[in-house]
This record gives structure tokens, C-alpha cells and sequence, in this order.
């Protein structure tokens, strides 16, 4: 679940070598790094990559309150139209 990391193999991820100072993690096979007081704060990737990923689970969230809002919207003609600020 972290970036550089989301598609790599067991074997992959078990070639890991630790930074001098313990702050670093590196996979060669992967050419991958993380920052290990990032990791503690939560911080699994590039402010982009975490954007993305929120967007991808938050886009496929089903819950009842969802599913209730989808369909008043689609009863009042679903999602608005961008209104053109251009002439």
C-alpha cells in the first residue's frame, strides 16, 4: 500500500536494505524508497500519489446514505451542467 510498493512480489519486497542512519528503506529490485518517520506519520507515498489513491477508495465508497443521494440527484436530472464562463 505504498507508493513504488502496490505492485511488487514477496521475493521483491523481501530484498530490503536499511539506510545507515535507520531512517531509510530501499529496494533495489524495485528502485523504491520510504522515508521510515513518514511511514509513522502515515504518509505512504507523494502528496499526488496519496491524492490519488483517496480518490480511487473514496470514488468506489457504496454505503446506504450514498446510494440514496444518487438516486434524489437522479430524480432531479442528475448532476448539474457546468455552467461556460466564456462567451
Amino acid at each position: 500500500m505504498a507508493e513504488g510498493l502496490e505492485n511488487a512480489s514477496p521475493e521483491d519486497l523481501a530484498a530490503i536494505e536499511i539506510s545507515p542512519s535507520g531512517l531509510g528503506l530501499h529496494w533495489p529490485k524495485l528502485d523504491a524508497d520510504l522515508y521510515v518517520p513518514g511511514l509513522m506519520a502515515g504518509q505512504l507515498g507523494s502528496r499526488s500519489w496519496m491524492a490519488s489513491q483517496l480518490g480511487t477508495i473514496g470514488g468506489r465508497a457504496r454505503s446506504p446514505a450514498k446510494a440514496i443521494s444518487a438516486r434524489a440527484n437522479g430524480r432531479k436530472g442528475g448532476r448539474p451542467k457546468t455552467k461556460q464562463i466564456f462567451p
